[in-house]
């Protein structure tokens, strides 16, 4: 569904953004939950009309994108979504490793009831779904939950967070095995049980050893 407008999805209460800074968000969101496909060719007029948005923001959203590695320029496709090496996606996963661990330290500091309240929510709907072998929403599903982590925490770590997962579309998911999902489940649970006691030190730690889990079984898949 269009948005009405330029704003952060995720968060009701969020001040105005720039339509950059909307664009942005909707193409990171767009790309890790697999709307755009990595080698898909992306046309600014195209994109400004979905966004309801003039081509300018889009433009400069695709530079932005181009300049933090998530999209490249061809001579005959123009904008693509970039495909990860091995090496790079190992990469990725330990910066993901130091960002998601702060963000979830953080997010242990600074959340409320509510917060904590969506978080567990996002847990059941994860864990049913693996339960229920729903492997077509697992990915998705999987991201609700680390971002209902972050999103508590610190509004600027996330959005780097986001930039991070921007490279790693669900079509590339690790979730679809049930071993794996039941693995990296209960890697949740602990990271969530550190949340709970309201210890980030512990909280980063779980955290930070999910991502190196989660890249060591995406190593046998590449």
């Amino acid at each position: 569904m269009a948005s009405s407008g330029p704003h952060l999805s995720g968060n009701e209460h969020a001040p105005p953004v720039s339509r950059t800074a909307y664009v942005l968000d909707r193409l990171r969101r767009e790309i890790a939950e697999g709307v755009v496909q990595p080698g898909e060719s992306l046309r600014q007029a195209a994109v400004a009309r979905r966004y309801g948005v003039s081509p300018t923001p889009v433009r400069e959203a695709f530079r932005l994108l181009e300049a933090e590695g998530v999209l490249e320029y061809t001579a005959h496709r123009g904008a693509t979504v970039k495909d990860m090496s091995p090496g790079e996606t190992q990469d990725l996963y330990l910066l993901r490793s130091e960002v998601e661990g702060l963000a979830t330290a953080l997010a242990v500091d600074r959340m409320n009831d509510a917060a904590m309240e969506r978080i567990d929510a996002a847990h059941r709907e994860l864990r049913d779904a693996v339960a229920a072998n729903d492997r077509s929403r697992l990915s998705v599903l999987n991201r609700s939950l680390h971002f209902a982590i972050y999103e508590a925490g610190s509004a600027l770590v996330a959005l780097q967070a986001a930039s991070l997962w921007s490279f790693i579309p669900p079509a590339m998911t690790i979730w679809t095995d049930a071993k794996n999902a039941r693995s990296l489940l209960a890697d949740h649970q602990r990271i969530l049980d550190a949340v709970r006691r309201r210890d980030p030190y512990d909280a980063r730690r779980c955290m930070t050893e999910h991502i190196l889990h989660a890249v060591a079984l995406r190593k046998n898949t590449l």
